[in-house]
Formats: C-alpha cells, structure tokens, sequence
C-alpha cells in the first residue's frame, strides 16, 4: 500500500497552510488524470480557504469537461487562450502543485513561466525520472495507477481529512475517481492493491461511479465512432514483429471533425489482437504528430518513445512527438519510418 512519509506529508501541509494563492499545474495535452488531480486539489483547497485555480498549457476534450465543477471550469486559466494571465497568476502564486508530469518541459509554453516562479513547488506525480531538483517537495511514485490516486493518499494524511475519504469535498472525491479510473482504463491496465482500496474508500463515501463511467463511455459524437471504424478498418498497419500502427494524417481529422478527446483509448483496441505486442498512433498536429505507444508486457513502450519519438513515460504506456522535417521530411514518411524503427528496436531487443 502507498505510504506517505510523515515528514513529507508535514512540509505539504506547512506549505499549503502558509500558501494563500496556490496553483495546481499539469501536462500540455491534459488527460482524465491531470485533470482530475487538479481539480481534486483545487476543490480541497478552496475547502480551506484558499484562493486556488487550475493552469492548463491547452485545451481540454469536451468529453472530460464532466470532471470540472462549474466554478471551477470558469475559472481555469489555459495558458495557449491566456498565457499573459496565466504567466501572471504562476509568478504571484505562494504556491505551486504540479500533477501528472515529471520535468517542467511537459509543460511546454508553461515551462520558462513555471520555471522564473518564486512560488515554492510541490510534485505528486507517478512518471519515471522526476526531475526532482525543480522542485521543493517531491512525491514520486511509479507503483501506483495515477497521479490522482497518490494526490488522493497525500490527501489523506493531511489532518484536515484525519484518513477519512469521508471528510474530502464531494467534487475532489469525484474527481479522484475519475482520474484512476481513466488513467487505467477502467481497472484494465495499471491497476494496485492501494488502487483498489482507494476505490473502495471514494465508493463508501458516496461516489457515483457508475455516473463517472457513463461519462467517460457513453457521451461521445457519433464521428468519434466512424473514425474509430475508419482506423480500424483502412489505416491499421500490422508489421512482422507485432507492432500496430495507426497514422491520423490532417485530411483524416478534418474529414472526422476531431476534437481533443476524440481518440481517447483508440491506441489501445489493436492491443486485443493476439499476435500484436505494441500498439502505435500518430496524430497530426503543426509541425509534428502527437505519438501514443502501448505495449503488452514485456515490451517496453516507454523505451521506444524515448529513444525514437521524443517522449517517454511509463513502461507499458509513453507518449513522444514526430517532427517534420527534423524526424521526418513529410508527414507521409510516417509509416516508414515507424516501420523501419520499431524493426530496429526488436532487432537490439532480441
């Protein structure tokens, strides 16, 4: 089970308690989890009286808005929408939490206005190779499900909730959930014993998952569907070692109309193939795709994102960008130069 260390629970404590104007943070391209997180502390926080926001670098999915409480949705500063307000807010801040990243780049635009912060800084986060001397306390744990679930077990030893999931804001609660429950995929990927007891406590104090499901499931468009179709059928790729790759190139997100969100856990279907180990999407943006890597056990994504996309992140799940022309000449060398690392990857893995 997750265990805060009393002396690390206490400095978050004295921090927050001499904080008034706090700050959470998290990762460009902001995900159930960060959100989650987020919100979840910005709730507690407010609960105690502190003027407390969340700071996004860009846009968040309409199918996670769920997750925002209305007065905290209105608000949230989005750094791309306002960054002078956002880069104000982050150099007056007593305080700053950062969620769901390990290194201020995951920020990006963020990242120098993060950085040039006076405010002192807290990590909760669950990524490899925290760049711990960014910040003043850092609670780094790979063995959990999320960056919600260890924000839930450092909230819980906080003497305002004395252990009790009870005592947390009816919004935090929910948010916490979920965030777990999005960043495991609804129990299937990721999933601890400390996961399962955090599920347990949140259920016990009230939360509605079964409505948090039906959220995260069940509230797409209907083109969401037809382009899951699509990759499925005409752009999914299986070479000889296993690797699936989807390539959304800019005409298919137009044709599609897809919104942030849209392809959320697409990387992961081919995965339910037998034969494939590694599952690999790429999605257009300017100047570079957007790279999902997933991977069954025993094949590390997180090493192929890291040493051929730009990116890195957990074992079994990593994400990277491909640059054009740096990485490639054009967007439509992607499949070949997929095709041609993921054979050089198996070839130094064999």
């Amino acid at each position: 089970m997750i265990k805060i260390a009393a002396n690390t629970s206490g400095l978050i404590h004295d921090l927050i308690a001499r904080a008034s104007k706090i700050t959470t943070v998290s990762h460009t391209h902001p995900d159930g989890d960060a959100i989650g997180s987020s919100v979840a502390m910005v709730c507690w926080l407010r609960s105690l009286g502190k003027d407390a926001v969340c700071a996004f670098p860009d846009s968040i999915g309409a199918n996670l808005e769920f997750i925002f409480p209305e007065e905290i949705r209105l608000s949230r500063l989005i750094y791309d929408e306002t960054p002078k307000e956002t880069s104000e807010r982050l150099g007056d801040s007593d305080l700053i939490i950062c969620l769901d990243f390990n290194a201020f780049n995951r920020t990006e635009g963020m990242a120098d206005a993060l950085a040039s912060s006076k405010a002192a800084k807290i990590l909760i986060d669950h990524h490899l190779n925290p760049d711990g001397s960014a910040f003043d306390v850092c609670v780094s744990e790979t063995g959990v499900s999320s960056a919600s679930e260890l924000a839930y077990y450092v909230l819980m030893t906080m003497p305002e909730t004395g252990g009790d999931a009870g005592r947390l804001p009816a919004e935090s609660a929910n948010a916490l959930m979920a965030g777990m429950t999005t960043d495991t995929n609804n129990f299937a990927n990721s999933t601890y014993p400390s996961t399962l007891q955090m599920a347990s406590e949140l259920l016990q104090a009230g939360v509605d998952r079964d409505a948090i499901v039906a959220e995260i499931n069940w509230c797409y468009g209907e083109n969401r569907l037809r382009l899951i179709g699509c990759a499925l059928k005409d752009l999914m790729s299986i070479t000889p070692d296993g690797v699936s790759y989807i390539v959304l190139d800019a005409g298919t997100l137009k044709k599609y109309g897809v919104m942030e969100g849209d392809t959320e856990g697409l990387v992961n279907m081919p995965l339910a193939i037998k034969g494939v180990r590694m599952s690999i999407m790429l999605k257009q943006d300017n100047g570079y795709f957007r790279v999902s890597v997933r991977s069954k056990k025993g094949t590390s994504a997180n090493t192929l994102a890291r040493e051929y996309f730009n990116g890195g992140g957990h074992e079994l799940a990593a994400g990277g960008k491909l640059f054009f022309p740096k990485d490639i000449a054009t967007p439509e060398e992607a499949p070949a130069y997929i095709e041609k690392v993921t054979r050089e990857y198996f070839a130094n893995e064999a």
